[in-house]
């Protein structure tokens, strides 16, 4: 069988469909080095990443992020136009990040790492990674805002004198 391209935009869906297979594949490679994640099939489709039983979020075969937040730290982050409220939870912790560009990548990894570091700060987690984190430096590299790093202190119950 023999395909004729009367356009280019055939071939550009081919290299965009490619292009988001191998962010997908860079994202879960990045994010299963983390202490305590691992991955495995989400049931709407993608990858959902998980630090023990909690999901610290998922990415969607066409580069749709999804992560979970309380509703603070979910807040703050689409004040600074940083994440947008999920697709389908609107009123929810959820936020939706879309990757539309090699930009937004170090930003979707960034956001997944903020779930992972808000998870391991409870319960099990915090227990199972046995304060293995350095919270300071780690929240540091993601060079959050002033008010997203007091809320997070706060939801966290991480006081600095």
């Amino acid at each position: 069988m023999r395909f004729v391209i009367k356009s280019n935009q055939i071939v550009y869906r081919y290299q965009a469909k490619i292009m988001t297979r191998n962010i997908v594949e860079y994202i879960q490679n990045e994010v299963t080095t983390w202490d305590g994640i691992t991955a495995n099939p989400h049931r709407f489709g993608g990858i959902e990443f998980n630090l023990g039983t909690t999901e610290v979020g998922h990415i969607h075969r066409n580069g749709m992020v999804d992560i979970p937040f309380n509703s603070k730290i979910r807040n703050q982050l689409i004040a600074e136009g940083k994440a947008e409220p999920h697709h389908l939870l609107a009123d929810t912790g959820w936020i939706s990040f879309y990757i539309r560009s090699d930009v937004d990548v170090q930003a979707a990894v960034d956001l997944f790492r903020l779930s992972y570091l808000f998870n391991a700060t409870r319960g099990r987690s915090r227990a199972a990674l046995g304060g293995t984190l350095d919270m300071d430096a780690e929240l540091a590299r993601l060079k959050l805002s002033e008010p997203l790093q007091a809320i997070f202190n706060d939801v966290t119950r991480r006081k600095h004198d």
